[in-house]
């Protein structure tokens, strides 16, 4: 999970290294967000099929050996169009990630570990964050911003081979199984329509964080980077929390609109942050601990409503609303913030995560009601 967004943290921690050296403007720079989530966007319902089929562990070594050439080509990256083509590969792997990791869950652990377990896996998500916002950028302070990319794609493919040796084999796929042709109550569109506008804020975040910082506030380029750090470090300690409290019965699907909701207030730290700089670093830990933490708790609802069968399938429906709010917010962001300000932007995403909470609040009394029946 740390791998299959990588580009995507690098592209926002090493934003101002990449304007600089590659001359492009912040809009082009949220293109590159687009074009990488677009993709994962549209692949995401072939690969949770591919995956139902092919097995996780195919699956996750050919993630990684995709990651790996897609930030083998970040580095290379002479302009904006080989910039965007490598991104956009990028969205191989993110179609693939939830998918398969969830279907290995399935498998391994009873179901009172699941939440849990779904929770640490998410925060892999936020690993990868920490790892480009801090030991990456620090490292192309010393060797450059493509060493350092490039670096990461070592490590990628040495993860494909560590995978295709340590992973169990995939069980073969059996057609004449059951056929179950949807999940309960329509929950993967719900959970997808929520997705979607929680991934408008947060990408939104992602890629335009270091470069506010950097650009609004006079933080240098390393110490802008260290704020996606501290977005991804609380974003792990948030995933694994509420995965957990999610664990709990009913609590699963209440805290989706909660946590947007919680994630409002982030947003609009971050527009105080102009006035009150110091309010950035308090807002980045929100968005990790909001945010970024309901779109672990989805991934729990999914597990505990998913039909037999139909894991993966439900699971790349959820997450291709994500990759498609991921590919729509920060064009949209960079052009707002481009003609109105940063603060108006921020504004946006907490009208994202707003609408996010409103998706999400017919869960909780449909839920209950249930229970209760």
């Amino acid at each position: 999970m740390a791998f299959s967004m990588m580009q995507l943290f690098v592209i926002g921690a090493f934003g101002p290294r990449l304007v600089d050296g590659l001359r492009i403007s912040p809009t082009v720079l949220g293109l590159t967000t687009t074009a990488g989530f677009g993709a994962a966007a549209v692949l995401s319902p072939l690969a949770g099929r591919l995956v139902d089929r092919a097995g996780p562990r195919r699956c996750l070594v050919a993630l990684l050996l995709l990651t790996a050439v897609s930030l083998a080509l970040i580095g290379s990256a002479p302009g904006a169009a080989v910039l965007l083509l490598a991104v956009a590969l990028g969205g191989v792997p993110q179609a693939l990630a939830n998918p398969a990791t969830n279907k290995v869950i399935l498998a391994a652990f009873p179901a009172e570990r699941r939440p849990g377990v779904t929770g640490l896996k998410q925060s892999g998500v936020q690993c990868g964050a920490f790892a480009a916002g801090l030991p990456l950028s620090l490292l192309a302070a010393g060797v450059g911003w493509r060493g350092a990319v490039w670096t990461a794609a070592v490590a990628a493919a040495s993860a494909a081979l560590w995978a295709a040796r340590a992973l169990p084999p995939d069980v073969a796929f059996s057609a004449h199984g059951p056929h179950i042709t949807s999940s309960p109550h329509g929950m993967p569109r719900r959970l997808a329509v929520f997705s979607l506008l929680l991934g408008c804020g947060i990408a939104s975040v992602n890629t335009y964080l270091a470069l506010f910082g950097s650009q609004r506030l006079g933080l240098s380029p390393t110490t802008a980077a260290a704020l996606v750090a501290v977005l991804g470090v609380s974003g792990i300690a948030g995933r694994v929390g509420w995965s957990r409290a999610a664990g709990k019965p009913g609590r699963a699907e209440a805290l989706p609109a909660v946590l947007a909701a919680g994630a409002v207030g982030s947003a609009l730290l971050l527009a105080a942050a102009i006035r009150v700089h110091p309010l950035v670093w308090v807002a980045a830990v929100a968005v990790g601990s909001f945010a970024v933490s309901a779109n672990a708790v989805s991934m729990v609802v999914v597990l505990r409503q998913a039909a037999p069968g139909r894991a993966g399938q439900d699971s790349a429906l959820v997450s291709a609303g994500f990759f498609a709010g991921f590919a729509v917010g920060p064009p949209l962001f960079g052009a707002l913030a481009s003609a109105a300000g940063y603060g108006t932007g921020w504004l946006l995403a907490a009208a994202e995560f707003a609408a996010a909470a409103v998706v999400a609040v017919p869960l909780l009394p449909r839920r209950a009601g249930a229970r209760d029946a």
